[in-house]
């Protein structure tokens, strides 16, 4: 992982812009739901990661892929075109980015209610703004899949 010193100024100030970019949230959360053990799961991870016959994510890529809950892990390559970050755990262990193996864990042992049949990768690169409308996309197809919890897996 790089820091921020280590980072040309051009590449810092455009990670640096998107840390002032994001709205305020405060700490209250957004809606009530059911108790975690009753909830059902999906992954959201800004990784670049897409099922192995999909399109990979070109530079600046606002959109997003969705990776059925059913995929195998040797089906699952990371295009993020960064070249910022280590990605030696990923190639190790999909689950360091993407950790579909400790849901089902959770699901099996009543932690969560259930695993979502899909999950989604962004690729964290991309301008916050022009992923707006992409995420309220995937924020319908979560509703459609009954979700009502996130795993955000930022990368």
């Amino acid at each position: 992982m790089a820091r921020l010193s280590e980072l040309p100024d051009f590449e810092r100030e455009h990670h640096l812009a998107k840390i002032r970019d994001l709205p305020d949230f405060g700490p209250t959360p957004w809606a009530a739901g059911p108790r975690l053990a009753e909830r059902r799961v999906a992954i959201v991870t800004t990784a670049g990661l897409q099922r192995r016959d999909d399109i990979p994510f070109a530079a600046g890529s606002a959109d997003y892929r969705v990776i059925a809950a059913d995929t195998p892990a040797a089906d699952i390559v990371m295009s993020h075109v960064s070249v910022n970050y280590d990605r030696t755990g990923f190639q190790e262990d999909v689950n360091v980015v993407f950790p579909l193996d400790r849901l089902r864990e959770f699901a099996a042992e009543g932690v969560i209610g259930s695993v979502a049949a899909f999950h989604y990768s962004f690729m964290g690169a991309a301008s916050i703004r022009a992923m707006e409308a992409k995420a309220q996309e995937l924020a319908g197809l979560l509703e459609r899949d009954r979700v009502d919890a996130v795993l955000l897996s930022p990368v």
